[in-house]
């Protein structure tokens, strides 16, 4: 009996190291807003979410293996809490429109961390879209965002944001100031040269020390046989003077013979509990299609202000006031989706109060 009782004691405090050495994170997001957007002469009011920050469920985890090595997994999947669905579906092949049929469709990971480094296989974020947000007072989200003016130039890449398939390898922290990560993605899911628009490599390198971060991405996608690579390419940066941070990037996407360049200019003012965001952004338009339809004219302008009033450290409110004036055949809107009318060289303004709360 008592050597049972040593046995199971034994095997109790075993047990407990290793649960010590693992943690497992629950985390996420829920934000709505009231939006009014008019595109031409379409008029929209709806509840959207991910105005200020993407809507999220996740797990995260981390195991330490000894010798400076863990493991680690990562699964995020969207929301669209207006409706109660999964959404962001991005780079999705099999999704079905916002409802997709993948769960965890923003980040689905497992990693390998040493001091060289970080090896991360799955679903992921590509190296050439993190400039367009990090550069950007508003990210990836809101209707002053500067990712509403970037196109993919009808190539049929799907890996603006993220892809399908990925290996990636990111440099160790503390090395300097200096960051950055490669990737490759097989386009696998499909028939023989697997499916085109997902068969993706690209990196990103940056500094920061103190108040200066500065960085350039690259990405390459293959698209259909027979037809020009997608390139995505950028640079851009910050620097916090402390009253106010300033933001700005550059961005170009080249497929065949088109071209767009888009750099936006952005500023974030702290202002008590609260912050004052402005933009502005242009995108530039530049070759012929191959029916020969001169794209020069299809040019952009985007303004944007917003107000956040930061309730606690997970709680916020905001509303923005944003517009894209559209000229030639361009026909952005400030929120991609929403119905238009005669929104080709019209003009798209939008407006919005919502609130946001993480966990």
């Amino acid at each position: 009996m008592k050597k049972s009782l040593l046995a199971l004691a034994v095997l109790g405090a075993f047990a407990g190291a290793a649960s010590a050495q693992s943690s497992v994170t629950l985390f996420g997001v829920v934000d709505l807003s009231g939006n009014y957007i008019k595109n031409g002469t379409a008029k929209t009011y709806s509840l959207q979410s991910n105005q200020l920050n993407s809507n999220r469920l996740g797990f995260r985890g981390i195991e330490d293996l000894g010798g400076g090595l863990k493991a680690g997994f990562w699964l995020e999947a969207g929301m669209a809490n207006e409706q109660g669905i999964m959404g962001g579906s991005n780079g999705l092949t099999t999704s079905t429109g916002a409802n997709g049929a993948s769960i965890f469709n923003r980040r689905s990971t497992v990693s390998l961390f040493s001091p060289m480094g970080e090896l991360r296989l799955g679903r992921d974020y590509d190296p050439s879209f993190w400039n367009t947000v990090y550069d950007d007072v508003n990210g990836a989200n809101g209707l002053g965002e500067g990712l509403n003016l970037i196109s993919s130039l009808g190539s049929g890449a799907i890996t603006i944001a993220r892809d399908n398939n990925t290996i990636g390898y990111f440099l160790p922290p503390n090395i300097g100031g200096v960051y950055g990560q490669a990737m490759v993605a097989a386009g696998q899911s499909a028939a023989v040269g697997g499916t085109p628009g997902e068969k993706y490599y690209g990196a990103r390198l940056g500094w920061a020390a103190g108040p200066v971060d500065v960085n350039v991405g690259y990405g390459k996608t293959k698209t259909s046989p027979g037809l020009s690579d997608f390139i995505m390419e950028n640079v851009g940066g910050s620097y916090d003077f402390g009253f106010i941070k300033l933001y700005a990037f550059y961005n170009r996407n080249t497929f065949a013979a088109l071209k767009q360049a888009v750099y936006e200019l952005s500023l974030s003012v702290p202002l008590g509990q609260g912050e004052f965001r402005a933009v502005y952004g242009h995108a530039d338009a530049s070759g012929r299609t191959a029916a020969g339809v001169d794209t020069n004219p299809n040019d952009a302008n985007l303004y944007s202000v917003e107000y956040v009033y930061n309730l606690s450290k997970r709680t916020a409110l905001y509303t923005t006031a944003a517009q894209i004036k559209n000229k030639g055949a361009a026909a952005f809107s400030v929120l991609p989706g929403t119905a238009s009318l005669n929104l080709a060289g019209n003009t798209s303004t939008g407006y919005n109060l919502g609130v946001r709360h993480s966990f």
